[in-house]
């Protein structure tokens, strides 16, 4: 697949297909034109007087000349490049050159051409850097990028392949790590999850409906026009079309875990629309400090990133309750007075457990997420001698939001697996309609076998089938 880089239309979906290793990837040439004019305007302000970075220190020191301007770049590059902690994985690698790349495309940065042209070389070759994940607080990924700049100019090593070398010019230091690259690339690829999860969850949901025999009503159209929040009207639409042909209701009023699917999971579509629409603007942004503009040198602060930081709290806020309803259908498909069926889903002698570990699983999973959903905007700090006295912490917010789509599809899987047994148990509540092809798809990859057993190749292959879920709908 090809992806076209220009700096103002990359894609959530296109930065997923960068990072899953796709090396299509062409780039506009009036873009790489604009960034050579950038460097020449950065280049032409830095010999007319002090541009900050680029010919002073940077941070507190931002009033002191930079001795030696020829070494000053590497200087930069290697006091801040702190390289600690995790090392993200390839496809997140691929995803920061690519937000990198795209961000310089948009004609702000005033890099040297040959930059851009050989993150585009490394993509197009494979070439993987090793990104260590500390040193960053949503106002510029400096020690990440700060190791990527190094690699590029072959201080450091590339984890994988034989990724290209350049040497830097003086002023291609400070706007190579002027940006939160590395925090962008994680929220797009979390949010890309959320909502395959969301999608897959609706699924979900609507075969543990039919497993419990759930009452239809609270999907009826009337009932959510009444109060027509975003997203519940089309959702609960859904809903009812999904379990359209259901065995009869044995319920006048079901539990929450079945009744308020829409209202639960309404929110969270909502807010990861909106972080969608944060992401995407940070993608195709020039946000270096300074700017490069056509009229000369900007010092901002655009670099801050409250609007993302905002936007992955409240998404982190409104997906774990979708999560919990999960695990609430799950203990309702354990009890024998809701399915009409052995406790626990068993099907063997007398005391046999069924899926009795998967709640406690899910429960596990849920405690580790709750830790995580804490708003992370609202931490205060004083760095740098005083001078930066705030941050978004966007990167945290970035870094939870992905823990929590690394440990959903476990969660989900568990009531997938427990709704497919059910199923398989009770087989007249299947509905010839819209979730066979669900169940089919479960039911193929999920052992027939229900006698007591280890469920971990079970719930593994049950997390491994939430994208093809999520892709039904």
């Amino acid at each position: 697949m090809q992806v076209r880089l220009d700096g103002h239309t990359l894609t959530i979906p296109d930065l997923v297909t960068i990072a899953s290793g796709a090396t299509g990837i062409t780039v506009d040439p009036a873009a790489l034109a604009l960034v050579e004019k950038s460097h020449d305007g950065l280049r032409e302000a830095r010999a007319r007087g002090s541009v900050y970075g680029a010919n002073t220190g940077v941070g507190a020191n931002r009033h002191e000349s930079a001795g030696d301007p020829d070494g000053h770049a590497l200087r930069l590059l290697r006091s801040h490049c702190a390289a600690v902690g995790p090392v993200e994985d390839d496809g997140t690698a691929r995803a920061v050159m690519a937000v990198r790349l795209n961000q310089i495309l948009a004609g702000g940065s005033g890099v040297s051409r040959r930059v851009a042209e050989t993150l585009v070389t490394a993509l197009r070759d494979g070439a993987v850097p090793t990104l260590h994940r500390w040193g960053a607080i949503g106002t510029a990924d400096l020690a990440p990028l700060a190791e990527l700049a190094l690699t590029l100019a072959g201080d450091r090593p590339w984890r994988h392949g034989t990724g290209p070398v350049i040497a830097l010019d003086a002023t291609d230091a400070l706007p190579l790590i002027s940006s939160s690259a590395l925090t962008v690339a994680t929220s797009a690829l979390a949010v890309a999850d959320v909502h395959s999860h969301l999608r897959a969850s609706t699924i979900i949901a609507a075969l543990s409906f039919l497993a419990l025999r759930g009452n239809p009503e609270a999907f009826h159209p009337a009932v959510h026009a009444a109060r027509a929040h975003p997203h519940q009207i089309a959702l609960a639409e859904t809903l009812n079309d999904l379990v359209t042909g259901a065995a009869p209701a044995l319920r006048i009023q079901d539990p929450f875990g079945l009744r308020v699917v829409p209202q639960v999971t309404a929110p969270a579509l909502h807010a990861a629309e909106s972080l969608t629409t944060a992401v995407t603007a940070e993608l195709n942004a020039a946000v270096e400090n300074p700017l490069v503009t056509v009229d000369g040198v900007r010092h901002h602060g655009q670099f801050h990133t409250a609007t993302l930081a905002a936007g992955l709290d409240a998404v982190r806020a409104a997906y774990l309750p979708v999560l919990s309803l999960s695990a609430a259908r799950l203990g309702l498909l354990m009890r024998p007075d809701m399915t009409g069926l052995r406790s626990f889903l068993a099907d063997g002698p007398p005391g046999s457990s069924g899926l009795m570990i998967t709640e406690y699983v899910v429960q596990d999973l849920l405690a580790e997420m709750r830790a995580t959903v804490q708003p992370t905007a609202a931490g205060t700090l004083t760095i740098s001698l005083g001078l930066e006295e705030h941050a978004s912490f966007a990167t945290q917010g970035a870094r939870s939001l992905r823990t929590m789509t690394g440990l959903a599809p476990t969660l989900l899987g568990a009531e997938l697996l427990a709704a497919v047994r059910a199923l398989r148990l009770a087989p007249d509540r299947l509905a010839a309609g819209p979730l066979q092809d669900a169940y089919d798809l479960a039911a193929a990859a999920l052992s027939p076998d229900l006698t007591d057993r280890p469920l971990d190749t079970d719930l593994t292959a049950a997390a491994g089938l939430i994208p093809d879920l999520g892709a039904l709908l």
